[in-house]
């Protein structure tokens, strides 16, 4: 099947699966299944939608881009190889399970959380590739080749969606609901958080404290639904038996990847004890051994294995504790929308007291770990500590900070290191991309020009420099 078929979500096919035995009679009812579905079921295309968001929250090609995380035995994306991968996968599976939870019907709620968490995986997909499907996406045989919307339109879209999720839930159940059990309130201020995350995201293009993103920033933060400000409030996972952590998968039986010197070395500077959790001696399960040897980042296949096979201890991602298979894996956290407010009080986007909202970013990150709070010493520091709005290295500072909150989060420290330049990373020594540079961007998959080739055209003639890992997607630019 054609991929503008899949990323269109099949949504006409499935639902003549789903009612044919009401609709095709001429063949009569004596080989019907009384007990069989015929139709979707709302709770387990939520759950099945939820155990999936673990891999958008646990990148590791964006992880490697943004020096999270370093190639231990096969060096390529962290050289940057040409990336060309297509993004219909997430049209034809979690984009396509949530749009069946809205056509059905079910429930509003149901209906609102579907839409919420819609958001969260166009998002991801906008900032790897740019302009992608989004408005004329999910219409099943109706739109069969969908226009790109520029990724403007995207983040617009996205936020005016969750704005009015966030306004319409009501007394309805919602079920499937793995994270919250059900519980509309949680999700409301998963909605406002989201478009706190968003909207931050763009102020390197409306930096102004009367721009779109300051204003809707500002009206996500003031909803009377409220914004994620506590560790029990997270968007994160708790994975069973039947669905494992993430990370855990990563390194059952594998020891592909292990956490960057770049990272050990930024928080050996700053003296952050959050790297007692950041990396661990071992890939086992479970092992509480920690590690701050990190894996240099950028060399060839030969330098890379011989630092690892010298090197026993170096640095798995986590230490080994956090990913067992029921470890939970962070969507976003409250430190990382507190540390987004401190970057907005900055800005003078709000009147929030900055050094108040940054220290309790940090100490929510670090509370989130099970590690001691961060100390006088350390938020006192020069790499650290903020002065008054504006201040030299203030940007910096925070744009730092909230690195270190996302990680292992490869995209949101990718977003964050694009937008800002912060941490300032050095490109990889061995690359083998022709400009030597870090990705800024997923390339289009080459199967976009024989399935959509027009709206693939149209989306490469907006990029600067055309369809390279080197052009930057619009809110980079």
């Amino acid at each position: 099947m054609k991929n503008k078929l899949i990323y269109t979500s099949l949504i006409g096919l499935f639902l003549v699966s789903s009612i044919g035995c009401k609709k095709i009679e001429d063949f009569g009812v004596a080989n019907d299944n009384p007990a069989a579905t015929t139709s979707a079921r709302v709770d387990a295309l939520l759950t099945n939608s939820i155990a999936s968001l673990g891999g958008y929250a646990f990148n590791v090609t964006a992880g490697y881009y943004c020096q999270y995380f370093s190639q231990s035995q096969y060096p390529d994306a962290m050289l940057y190889s040409l990336n060309q991968a297509g993004f219909t996968g997430n049209y034809s599976g979690i984009l396509y399970d949530l749009q069946n939870i809205q056509l059905e019907n079910k429930s509003n709620n149901q209906n609102q959380v579907a839409k919420i968490l819609q958001q969260y995986v166009f998002w991801q997909i906008t900032d790897q590739w740019g302009d992608v499907p989004y408005s004329q996406a999910l219409k099943g045989i109706a739109v069969n080749a969908p226009a790109y919307d520029t990724q403007e339109a995207i983040y617009k879209g996205m936020i005016t969606a969750l704005t009015s999720a966030a306004t319409s839930f009501d007394g309805s159940a919602i079920t499937g609901d793995v994270i919250y059990n059900g519980d509309a309130a949680s999700w409301r201020r998963v909605a406002n958080s989201l478009r706190i995350i968003m909207s931050i995201q763009l102020s390197k293009k409306y930096p102004g404290a009367s721009d779109y993103a300051a204003t809707q920033f500002k009206a996500a933060l003031a909803d009377a639904g409220g914004v994620i400000t506590t560790n029990a409030q997270n968007l994160q996972i708790t994975f069973n038996a039947n669905f494992k952590n993430t990370i855990w998968n990563g390194y059952n039986g594998r020891k592909d990847y292990g956490e960057s010197k770049t990272m050990t070395d930024l928080t050996a500077s700053l003296g952050d004890v959050r790297q007692a959790v950041f990396g661990g001696a071992s890939e086992q399960s479970g092992n509480v051994s920690t590690s701050n040897v990190g894996i240099p980042y950028g060399g060839d296949k030969a330098t890379t294995e011989g630092f690892t096979n010298n090197n026993p201890t170096w640095a798995r991602v986590l230490r080994g504790d956090k990913r067992v298979e029921t470890s939970p894996m962070f969507i976003l956290t409250a430190a990382e929308v507190t540390l987004a407010r401190a970057e907005a009080a900055n800005l003078g986007w709000t009147t929030e007291n900055l050094a108040t909202v940054y220290a309790q970013g940090i100490a929510l990150s670090h509370e989130q770990w099970g590690v001691a709070a961060p100390s006088s010493a350390y938020l006192a520091g020069s790499s650290v500590a903020v002065g008054a709005v504006g201040a030299t290295n203030n940007v910096r500072n925070i744009s730092v900070q909230r690195y270190l909150a996302s990680y292992p989060d490869g995209q949101q420290g990718w977003n964050i290191w694009r937008k800002t330049g912060f941490p300032a990373l050095t490109p990889a020594v061995a690359a083998v991309n022709s400009s030597k540079q870090i990705p800024r961007r997923i390339a289009y998959s080459p199967t976009e020009q024989t399935s959509n080739k027009a709206a693939n055209d149209a989306a490469i003639a907006r990029l600067p420099g055309g369809n390279t890992q080197d052009a930057k997607i619009w809110w980079d630019q």
